[in-house]
């Protein structure tokens, strides 16, 4: 009898534990994104309200998730920091910043895009990067550590050599994609370049005169993740439940976008309000590796050795799982 008593004793322990760590789980929780069909994961997620569903069948019911929108990666990652968000969604070096600046507190949960990113200029001049002179400005997100910034990086060391790796530096200013956009159709803004992202891109790619300079394929060798959900360590130890229906979630919105194309491009109108028509974002879908919807991390270790090599990165990492969560250790990234 005390045999058993002990037993129940553990076993109400047990549950008194679980029901203790799930009440202190957030409910209410934050997640980040930039502009454009990059993230149409996010917007599945949000209008069909995915990582609700799968936090409440795993267990945690009653999540609010609130998305916000920021025109950069900085942005997103300062607001981590800052505790005022909880998750962000943003680009690989963003990640690797974070991660080797607060030793290993921040790291991803999954991603969900690969697709490739393209630098367009309205200059009739400049047909590839070989063109660019030091007066000539090009938009990026973010300045200095954006992908588009850091691919910039690693063109020119391609080009010139490792000691000419921040050649094209002073080149960059920091615009979101949608004002990158309205200042390559302004013929008087001295932005003549922009180092683009879906749709921005190929809509740019439209205007008179625009045309395509560099594939962020060309640079890398292959693709590249854009998108990636990530968090302090701190949240992911106390938020177990949240982790895994993010990771779930993004499953069931790539799922959705493979099967269903037209449903995921009117929920990326919906949220973004973009007016441009369902059929041209059909065919935007429909360019060359544009459909690269994933969640394992794609050339991050790249990524990771050019920072370190520059002085970016104070610590290189070993493999992609450093900067990874465990939970996504059984993903075949690289």
């Amino acid at each position: 009898m005390r045999g058993f008593l002990r037993g129940m004793t553990a076993v109400g322990m047990m549950l008194a534990g679980a029901f203790s760590a799930s009440a202190a789980e957030k409910t209410d929780i934050s997640i980040t994104r930039q502009p454009g069909i990059l993230y149409l994961v996010s917007h599945v997620m949000e209008t069909q309200k995915l990582i609700e569903k799968r936090a409440e069948a795993d267990g945690l019911p009653g999540v609010k998730v609130e998305w916000r929108t920021f025109s950069g990666g900085g942005a997103q990652t300062d607001a981590l920091l800052a505790g005022s968000v909880d998750i962000v969604n943003t680009g690989t070096g963003n990640l690797l910043l974070l991660w080797d600046r607060t030793r290993g507190k921040v790291k991803g949960i999954v991603t969900n895009s690969a697709q490739p990113v393209i630098m367009v200029s309205r200059d009739p001049r400049i047909k590839s990067l070989k063109d660019i002179q030091p007066s000539d400005k090009i938009a990026v997100p973010t300045v200095g550590v954006s992908t588009q910034a850091i691919l910039l990086q690693m063109a020119a060391a391609q080009m010139y050599g490792d000691d000419q790796v921040h050649k094209f530096d002073a080149n960059t200013v920091q615009l979101g994609h949608p004002d990158a956009m309205a200042a390559l159709a302004n013929q008087n803004h001295e932005v003549k370049s922009h180092f683009s992202a879906p749709p921005f891109q190929y809509l740019e790619l439209k205007q008179p005169g625009v045309h395509q300079v560099v594939d962020s394929r060309d640079i890398i060798g292959g693709e590249l993740t854009q998108g990636t959900f990530f968090t302090t360590t701190q949240f992911a130890g106390t938020n177990p439940t949240i982790i895994k229906a993010v990771r779930e979630a993004t499953a069931d919105a790539i799922d959705v976008i493979k099967k269903d194309p037209k449903t995921a491009v009117e929920a990326y109108k919906t949220v973004s309000g973009d007016k441009t028509s369902v059929d041209d974002l059909l065919a935007i879908l429909n360019q060359p590796h544009m459909m690269e919807f994933r969640m394992d991390p794609q050339g991050t270790m790249k990524f990771a050795a050019h920072l370190y090599k520059i002085g970016t990165l104070k610590t290189m990492p070993k493999a992609w799982t450093d900067y990874y969560l465990p939970e996504a250790a059984d993903l075949n990234g690289n």
